[in-house]
């Protein structure tokens, strides 16, 4: 009798607690998820191997009575994922799991749990690519969560979102790509679709690499999401903001680009009483379920820096390293990787900028407790109040239940005719903003490369291809997407530029000079949609960054786009960047006969730069490359690894400190053409010239060949295709060179039966 007097006593405190709270709010209910918590290894692997535990509702609380609803009962036996409330607060938009059969599907429901409707369905090969796809291996990335061989489905269609045209934003794994950085590749890539009301009318809005989620509306009618991208940055460092229109053009950071912690931005939504201003979860990597810190961004200041633009809403707790999380005891910062010593927070919604629905784990249990989880009221001050619990189960996504003003349809500027094309438009207004202490009429051209997605159908069903966490092992750690070449296009005196690129891929560019070396990268890409034109200021400035006042029309404005065409010594501008056939030859005619050709003899200086298959590469590409991974000094060049660090490389670099410019290889087999900085480089370089003094001198031709080599990161492969293990040089399918058109493509060069 007396523990059911304190279980009262708790039970009514409660209650009078949660009305106090309820006082102040416009809605009288919220609709939430119950869940038992999943047990993911990764941020973005709900899907994959959290799914461990099944049972929850989507539901409805009275924030004055405290009654809680289970809308659809006859569900309860699954898993609900995420949801989204029509702006006439009528209907709910949610995915639901059935079992481990299956995978996460999306369905509408009327806020009062009649009408239920399914909108997406399994695809009629459903059953084929499981057979097929299936995860071969077993284990797991970490103990609490499910095994990959319990993972059964191939689609997963998840997070919707309702759009102000009257459709509904989703990711789904349809795309069928597998994260780049997985070796084992288990871990399956998710991008944004979209659809009609009725499900029909399906859209692929991207093609993204690594995944993408979260999408939610803002006020001008953009979509919000986070995506996670690295294109010659650390691996797990960027999971960053951005924004779209519904129909996937004009794709723009929002927020995150440069901020290595906390790595990833999660489930952000614009705050109503301030629209600059975006609250969102400051979560790690791994392993958990995208849990953390909340935050909030202030987009009018410098979105790259993090003292500048962001605000912990909850100081205590942070992402400081990877993995794990950081919790501040008595005034000292102490890591936890189970994230059980602090408080930790989900589904930020902003009520206004000084109060925000989250959902809580106390301090005290590990963020992966499977009913521990509650929905408190939190200030903007870190103090939080709990609103509602189930002893039973954990509880996620607080949303209110009330009418929203529909945004607007932002409108898109489409060119049919480049659509039907698969082209887009780009304007440069002027190169020269944003590359520092670049001298104006340097920069003569613009680079149009591609990082290229891993489609499923790459998959090795064989050992010995696997390393650097490369699933298809492209290069020596650098980095785990091949990119290829659409080639290049002038840039004019005044450093405008304007030029067709193509649509729906992975574009980022490099502008060159006179010598088509790279003076500066893009490390990041956009997804140019058909018929798309977009307009830059100028390279790799910030996104908030006004134009220079101009008193005349860019030069590049007033003639037709230019089409990309080829370097010199080039037959198309359209082509792999493979070593072998584009280095190795160079280095035979002009190296091998004193660095290593004669087996008897010993190379001079000791380097071997013979194209001699190694392992998995070869010997020039490898004493090429030597040295510890990472952006540090090699003896010959500079390259970032993707994996070394996986938490660093993202802030911009200045000009020339990457590629050709920085390279000593390039000034030794360049003389005078580019200028190092490094006094050691220089030094090396200088040794490097004299021993070679008038023994060979490259053509233009075989110039550009190492120089756009040394700028595409150090790739080795120029596409996913074909066998790497010098165990397989008997093997018709052994490192062997496709084409450009069989690199971008997502259907292997040979059938499967030949592979």
């Amino acid at each position: 009798m007396k523990s059911f007097k304190v279980l009262l006593t708790l039970v009514l405190a409660m209650t009078l607690t949660s009305s106090a709270i309820a006082a102040d709010f416009d809605f009288d209910k919220i609709v939430f998820v119950k869940r038992f918590t999943y047990q993911s290894s990764h941020y973005y692997t709900d899907f994959i191997d959290g799914c461990k535990f099944y049972g929850g509702n989507l539901c409805t609380l009275d924030v004055k009575t405290g009654k809680v609803t289970d809308l659809l009962p006859k569900m309860g036996k699954g898993i609900f994922g995420r949801f989204d409330i029509s702006f006439d607060a009528k209907k709910i938009v949610f995915d639901w799991k059935a079992d481990i059969n299956t995978g996460f599907y999306i369905y509408e429901v009327n806020v009062d749990g009649t009408g239920l409707r399914q909108l997406t369905f399994p695809p009629k090969d459903e059953a084929a690519l499981q057979k097929k796809y299936k995860n071969h291996q077993g284990g797991n990335w970490c103990k609490h969560a499910i095994r990959f061989d319990e993972y059964k489905s191939a689609t997963e269609d998840m997070h919707p979102c309702y759009l102000p045209d009257g459709g509904i934003a989703f990711i789904s794994t349809r795309c069928h790509y597998g994260i780049l950085c997985d070796g084992p590749d288990r871990l399956v890539t998710t991008v944004l679709y979209r659809m009609d009301g009725d499900g029909k009318n399906m859209e692929k809005l991207t093609n993204s690499a690594v995944s993408e989620a979260g999408p939610s509306v803002m006020s001008d009618g953009r979509l919000l999401y986070t995506r996670w991208e690295y294109v010659d940055k650390g691996a797990v460092s960027v999971k960053c903001l951005w924004s779209m229109r519904p129909d996937g053009t004009s794709t723009i950071e929002v927020a995150g680009q440069e901020i290595t912690f906390p790595d990833s931005f999660l489930y952000a939504r614009q705050i109503p009483s301030a629209l600059n201003k975006i609250v969102f979860l400051g979560a790690p990597h791994c392993p958990q379920s995208g849990v953390g810190t909340v935050m909030v961004v202030d987009t009018n200041k410098d979105i790259r820096s993090k003292e500048a633009a962001y605000k912990y809403i909850t100081p205590d707790s942070d992402v400081q390293a990877e993995p794990g999380f950081a919790f501040k005891i008595d005034g000292k910062w102490k890591r936890d990787r189970s994230g059980t010593i602090g408080k930790l927070y989900m589904d930020p919604y902003p009520l206004s900028d000084k109060k925000f629905l989250v959902s809580m784990k106390p301090a005290g249990m590990p963020w992966m407790q499977k009913d521990g989880w509650r929905l408190c009221v939190l200030d903007d001050k870190g103090k939080d109040t709990e609103l509602y619990r189930d002893e039973k189960i954990s509880c996620w996504q607080p949303y209110p239940l009330k009418a929203r003003k529909k945004p607007p349809v932002p409108v898109s500027m489409v060119d049919k005719e480049l659509a039907a094309k698969k082209l887009s438009r780009v304007n440069v207004s002027d190169v020269y903003q944003g590359l520092t202490g670049v001298k104006r009429g340097t920069i003569k051209y613009i680079r149009i490369n591609e990082q290229i997605p891993r489609p499923w159908r790459s998959r090795r069903f064989w050992s010995g291809d696997v390393a650097y966490q490369q699933h298809s092992v492209i290069s020596r750690g650098a980095h785990h997407a091949p990119k290829a070449q659409w080639g290049i296009v002038p840039v004019e005196a005044d450093g405008s530029a304007h030029f067709l690129v193509p649509s729906d891929r992975n574009i980022f560019l490099q502008v060159l000079d006179e010598n088509y070396m790279e003076v500066q990268r893009q490390r990041t890409y956009i997804n140019y949609r058909p018929g798309e034109s977009r307009t830059c200021i100028g390279c790799h400035e910030p996104y908030g960054t006004a134009p220079a006042a101009a008193s005349k029309i860019p030069t590049a404005m007033k003639r037709k786009a230019s089409i990309a065409g080829p370097q010199p010594g080039e037959k198309t501008g359209q082509r792999t960047l493979f070593y072998p056939v584009d280095v190795q030859p160079v280095l035979d005619k002009h190296c091998i006969k004193c660095h290593g050709a004669d087996k008897d003899k010993k190379p001079k200086g000791d380097l071997v730069l013979t194209g001699e298959p190694t392992n998995l590469f070869s010997k020039s590409y490898e004493q090429l490359t030597q040295g510890n991974l990472g952006r540090v000094q090699k003896k010959f060049m500079w390259y970032i690894g993707e994996n070394y660090p996986k938490t660093g490389n993202v802030k911009s670099v200045p000009p020339k400190t990457l590629g050709s410019h920085s390279s000593v290889l390039v000034a030794m087999l360049a003389p005078g053409k580019i200028k190092l900085v490094d006094k050691k480089d220089i030094e090396l370089a200088e040794k490097l010239i004299k021993k070679h003094n008038k023994k060979f001198t490259l053509t233009q031709a075989e110039l550009i060949k190492i120089t756009t080599w040394v700028d595409s990161n150090a790739q080795f492969y120029g596409s996913y295709w074909g066998r790497r293990n010098v165990k397989y040089k008997d093997h018709p399918n052994y490192r062997n060179n496709v084409t450009f058109e069989q690199a971008i493509n997502t259907i292997p060069p040979l059938p499967e039966d030949k592979r």
